[in-house]
């Protein structure tokens, strides 16, 4: 037999050898001219089911989603993306085609959120088949060179095969290696829960793409600003704001009701931390069902109340005067608390005051008032913009007073928060100019001609809650971390084989060939084989040469450089 097919034959071998490593599907090329449409269908299906394609998937999605977070979506907030359209008159019908104003439900995206899917399953259903079918096998016979493999040492003994055989079985199966006698060796592997890791993760990417896509079709989420003394029953009409998934009806709400009874919130009193918030929390009072049991509770921030698939978040607070309001001839046309909006850290806060029917002024025509509104919590004479401190110590409310048309009956959409002046006049003092004036808790504001009064009564607190609901985020979290273990289990865990071969040689003396191989990575397989040598070797002691003396313990391996024929080459893994 020629050199050249003994080469070839002893490549062959330690190709089997080294097989199954790993279950990346392996690489096979196919001659164009006989494709066929079969065969486009195979290469296309391969492609999709490659680690690269995956990664540029991956890429892609997280490329995809950075225009969902820079621009203005409508399905979190609608008055920006109108806003957005106004200010960018070109650029806006350009994203309206493109999608970038419903980046998660557009066309493109989804697309890659399907192909990335897609390509996971495809990817993990013939490995998980083939790895199984791994677990169920063994490992495969040594190779007749062992010497020809990256890391091997080998040493003489007076011990009988049979026994070398017996001891390093014993010795492999201690380390927690499987092993078994395959002739006149002993093949063992080590490192299964590094594919089992790499499983994990890929099915745990799955988890999270589903749980993803079923929280986005299936989610709600609404606001509402409660007065304390107030309540809120779950229910579409009593959101300030709602949105929720594609799939979400209003018939899933969760019935529940509850009461703001109290509202407190305490703050650093002094020191560089003045103002900061110590405590913000909500007291409550809740039913579940249309004839619950009331029951208490306190909301905190990120303490919500959770009710069945709902949680009620605390996410915001401030102030609302109480305000009456009396036409000429005393009569009480308005008197409620208005929330009114925070400005900055401190609650300066603003908003509008509006009186929309009842009131006649002082010949009896019927108009509607409003009253521009700025307070703030601790008023510090000199400063008449901004409070000097966020809680009630020294409440003081500027008013601006105008009466006429407010425009509500139009039918145009406005905010309570801010005044349309278009039709409206104010009111002037004794000096011809805007009517305004501080007011204290229980002082009340004239107005002139006999029009009327306006009384600053005190102060609620009012606080906004977020009620959500978000299916299988459980399932997400679950996804996200068996991502990160099973990902950690693929990156440090090392599979490798040993084998263990002890024949006599021509002299009646046994030999002993220990080698190793692992993926192209692995550091340790020579540490680790050097180890198990070591120990080896204690049971059965190395035998002199004929000429020489006696060796001691084998204490390095032999470690040679990893050719392509020692290694068989391999698909790239996902």
């Amino acid at each position: 037999m020629s050199e050249t097919t003994t080469d070839r034959a002893e490549e062959q071998d330690l190709g089997a050898a080294g097989s199954q490593l790993s279950t990346a599907p392996t690489e096979e090329l196919s001659s164009v001219p006989a494709l066929g449409f079969v065969g486009w269908v195979r290469w296309f299906w391969r492609q999709l089911t490659s680690m690269r394609v995956a990664l540029l998937l991956l890429l892609l999605l997280a490329l995809g989603a950075i225009p969902g977070s820079l621009i203005p979506q409508t399905g979190s907030d609608e008055t920006k993306v109108a806003d957005f359209r106004e200010r960018h008159e070109v650029l806006a019908p350009v994203y309206d085609k493109l999608g970038l104003f419903h980046v998660y439900s557009s066309v493109w995206f989804s697309a890659v959120y399907i192909l990335l899917f897609v390509s996971l399953i495809g990817c993990i259903v013939p490995r998980t088949w083939q790895f199984v079918g791994q677990l169920r096998g063994r490992p495969p016979g040594a190779p007749k060179r062992l010497t020809r493999l990256p890391a091997h040492t080998t040493w003489r003994t007076e011990a009988e095969p049979e026994q070398v055989r017996e001891a390093a079985l014993a010795l492999l199966k201690k380390n927690r290696f499987r092993a078994h006698i395959a002739g006149d060796a002993v093949a063992a592997e080590k490192g299964y829960l590094r594919e089992v890791g790499n499983l994990v993760f890929h099915i745990a990417l799955i988890v999270m793409l589903v749980a993803f896509a079923w929280g986005q079709l299936f989610k709600m989420e609404g606001n509402k600003l409660i007065v304390e003394g107030g309540g809120f029953a779950n229910t579409l009409v009593q959101y300030d704001d709602f949105k929720s998934g594609t799939l979400f009806s209003t018939d899933d709400l969760t019935p529940f009701s509850f009461d703001l009874k109290d509202f407190k919130g305490t703050y650093e009193p002094s020191g560089p931390n003045k103002g900061t918030p110590r405590t913000y929390q909500a007291s409550l009072t809740y039913a579940e069902g249309a004839y619950g049991k009331e029951k208490s509770t306190v909301v905190k921030v990120n303490e919500p109340l959770e009710i069945g698939s709902s949680k009620v978040y605390l996410t915001a607070h401030g102030y609302a005067p109480v305000i009456t309001v009396r036409d000429g001839k005393g009569k009480v046309v308005f008197s409620d608390a208005v929330p009114l909006l925070p400005l900055d850290s401190n609650v300066t806060s603003s908003g509008v005051i509006k009186v929309l029917d009842g009131y006649r002024n002082a010949k009896g025509v019927g108009e509607q008032l409003a009253f521009q509104a700025a307070f703030l919590p601790t008023y510090e004479a000199g400063n008449e913009v901004s409070s000097a401190f966020p809680a009630l110590l020294n409440p003081v409310l500027n008013l601006e007073a105008y009466h006429g048309d407010l425009g509500v009956d139009s039918g145009i959409p406005q905010s309570v928060y801010q005044l349309d002046k278009k039709h409206m006049k104010g009111f002037k003092d004794a000096k011809g100019k805007q009517l305004r004036q501080n007011l204290r808790p229980g002082q009340t504001m004239k107005l002139p001609g006999g029009a009327g009064s306006v009384t600053y009564e005190g102060t609620k607190e009012w606080a906004n809650f977020q009620i959500t609901e978000q299916p299988a985020s459980g399932w997400a979290l679950t996804g996200a971390l068996a991502a990160i273990f099973g990902l950690a289990a693929s990156l440090f865990i090392q599979r490798r084989r040993v084998w263990v071969r002890a024949v006599k040689g021509a002299d009646g003396v046994t030999v002993v060939e220990m080698a190793g191989l692992g993926r192209s990575e692995s550091a340790k397989v020579p540490e680790e084989l050097g180890d198990l040598a070591g120990t080896l070797y204690e049971q059965a002691p190395g035998a002199p040469d004929p000429d020489e003396p006696a060796v001691d313990a084998p204490d390095d391996t032999e470690q040679t450089t990893a050719t392509d024929s020692a290694v068989p080459a391999e698909g790239a893994e996902k």
